[in-house]
């Protein structure tokens, strides 16, 4: 399967739904919201509600829910990572098992699966967010969001332009990675055999390439921006005006209930 195919980040999904017509500020907002109350949770029951919640954006979104949980597969070995190294090490609660010097414990498989499920709901939100959002609304909402610090001397407009357009090159230069590994691989190098060193060396002729692509890339970008009169964002105008609208405030309305309800449950259960 194609590596392009597993990546959601960076990637967006046109589309019509009221999470799509959702102003890009409330959306970075609540997906920043929304990681705060991730870390401050540490009950399962909580996280399920969460999830029920965030599965119910999708539906209401119009994404395919294969398309979110794709974005899941990159991640696999860190979620495998994760939940061993908790099992492993975490000696709390009750003795499960033990062999050798292994011992597992009751706590230490919580604790996994937890944060486990942590990663998941956190890889749905930003994945939800880049896919209902595209990268020009998105980087207005960024910029927005930092105005009121251009009196301390931020640099909002650059800052959003440099943020959006690092994620929107994501997917782009996993392609191009793509492409070179499979060049590469026609004229015979070999990316799986041996151990982890000859494996890191194999990579070379994968990563010269890739980053030579990157700074052409960046060039054709800056030339390109310059031959359009791109000069920052000092006096430029909008095509769209953002506004916020009775959708947004809805929106929050459901946000704040379903983290209150979260909260609860994790404070009951």
């Amino acid at each position: 399967m194609s590596i392009m195919k597993n990546v959601t980040l960076g990637q967006y999904f046109p589309g019509s739904s009221p999470v799509h017509r959702l102003d890009p500020r409330t959306k970075l907002l609540m997906a920043f919201s929304y990681i705060i109350v991730l870390f401050l949770l540490h009950s399962g029951a909580a996280y399920l509600v969460l999830a029920v919640a965030s599965l119910a954006m999708i539906t209401v979104s119009r994404i395919p829910l294969k398309l979110v949980l794709r974005g899941l597969r990159p991640i696999m070995i860190i979620l495998s990572l994760t939940l061993i190294l908790h099992i492993f090490t975490t000696h709390e609660g009750e003795l499960l098992v033990q062999f050798w010097i292994l011992r597992i414990y009751s706590g230490g498989v919580r604790q996994g699966l937890l944060l486990a499920f942590r990663l998941v709901l956190l890889v749905l939100a930003t994945s939800l967010l880049t896919l209902t959002t595209s990268p020009i609304a998105l980087t207005d909402g960024i910029e927005l969001l930092l105005k009121p610090f251009r009196k301390l001397g931020l640099p909002a407009h650059e800052l959003a332009m440099m943020m959006t357009i690092a994620l929107r090159f994501i997917p782009t230069l996993i392609e191009e990675a793509e492409k070179i590994m499979k060049a590469q691989l026609a004229r015979g190098a070999d990316f799986e055999s041996g151990g982890l060193v000859k494996r890191a060396k194999s990579l070379l002729p994968l990563l010269i390439p890739l980053f030579i692509s990157a700074f052409r890339r960046a060039d054709d970008l800056a030339m390109a921006m310059e031959a359009r009169c791109y000069r920052g964002g000092d006096s430029r105008t909008k095509f769209k005006v953002l506004k916020l609208t009775v959708l947004d405030a809805y929106a929050w309305f459901v946000f704040l209930v379903v983290s209150g309800v979260a909260f609860w449950v994790g404070r009951v259960l």
